[in-house]
């Protein structure tokens, strides 16, 4: 049974360089949108009691208060819900974020990237380092008090010495929640189609090695391969997609997981605001899917797998069926409580190892 919605907001007011996600610079379909999106609700959404809500994008902050409430009012909320919406940080004021906080947004994530201004206006950001820090401050000021902000590293131009200037800024606002990802070219995007210069594999592991050591001695706890939390402050959202949880998915482009099933709807905005309950893809998973997808979600986390859980679930013998894997990654595989857990040098090459999972048959 689902307990999370993930909200897609496809609009932007302008696309970032590294941007591959699906958004629109069409700002003038937003309610034609948002009335579509509660045709989808309304259609799909079954009345379960919701503990994570998380309205992401594109630019969620581009939509009006009264609009994100509308959408709230569709669900039923548990009085505990973590509510999140992603903000840019020129899309900052003390009256639309103080609008937010009434309406029941109670975790604000703020698209940093960097406080490197030559960076931001390189990789396509509409804000500069000082729009972040009032961002902050006015967040606080509303009454949010969990707050997330973003960091990429392996942007062009960066060097090591740019990224610990970074987590020094990051580190100085009293904050509850740091993201972090490596930059990954995607070819739709602007760089897939004129690629710049970015710094090398290896300088990009020194910066997360770097970031992963700084973070950890000032509180941040890595919980999962890129995100960072003060105890208590785990994006209880995201933590449902890493545990292989069912969750609604509603929006253009927008996935989700129910029954067993994994869906995504239509990405054309034009598309999706004429026939919202129409799903672009639909698949059922098999058994050997769910426990790929149980391996490779539960590796990213910071306490891994269950392997008594898995065992029960699929009916399975974990050690036995996975063997010469774990034997041919023990250098990078660690045996918990629990069962297994990547170290932080088998988080450099998850993806390699990963792949042996599931490809396994």
């Amino acid at each position: 049974m689902p307990k999370s919605a993930y909200i897609h907001i496809p609009f932007c007011k302008s696309k970032c360089k590294y941007c591959s996600f699906v958004s629109f610079c069409k700002l003038e379909f937003i309610e034609s949108y948002i009335s579509a999106l509660k045709k989808e609700i309304l259609g799909n959404y079954k009345g379960e009691k919701l503990k994570t809500l998380y309205f992401g994008g594109g630019t969620p902050s581009l939509i009006k208060a009264e609009l994100a409430e509308e959408i709230l009012d569709l669900f039923n909320l548990d009085s505990d819900c973590e509510i999140t919406l992603e903000l840019n940080p020129d899309d900052a004021s003390f009256d639309y974020l103080k609008a937010l906080k009434d309406i029941g947004i109670n975790r604000i994530s703020i698209g940093s990237q960097t406080f490197d201004d030559n960076i931001l206006e390189l990789i396509g950001r509409r804000h500069n380092s000082g729009n972040i820090l009032k961002a902050v401050d006015l967040v606080k000021q509303a009454g949010v008090s969990n707050i997330s902000l973003d960091l990429i590293y392996g942007l062009p131009t960066q060097t090591l010495e740019s990224i610990k200037a970074d987590l020094v800024q990051f580190l100085s606002l009293n904050i509850q929640h740091i993201s972090t990802y490596g930059l990954k070219i995607e070819p739709e995007s602007f760089w897939g189609k004129n690629p710049p210069r970015v710094p090398d594999d290896d300088i990009q592991a020194d910066m997360y090695e770097m970031i992963n050591k700084t973070l950890e001695d000032n509180a941040f706890f890595r919980y999962e391969i890129s995100n960072f939390a003060k105890k208590g402050y785990e994006s209880r959202h995201n933590l449902a997609y890493w545990n292989n949880d069912e969750y609604y998915g509603f929006g253009a482009a927008a996935h989700g997981y129910i029954n067993g099933i994994r869906f995504s709807n239509l990405c054309a905005i034009e598309e999706y605001i004429q026939t919202p309950l129409i799903k672009a893809y639909l698949h059922e998973l098999t058994a050997q899917e769910k426990l790929e997808e149980e391996i490779f979600l539960g590796f990213r986390k910071r306490e891994g797998i269950n392997v008594s859980l898995i065992n029960y679930k699929y009916g399975i013998n974990f050690q036995n069926k996975y063997k010469e894997i774990l034997n041919k990654y023990s250098d990078y595989i660690e045996k918990t409580p629990e069962g297994y857990a990547l170290n932080l040098k088998g988080l450099l090459i998850s993806n390699v190892i990963l792949a042996d999972f599931i490809e396994l048959q």
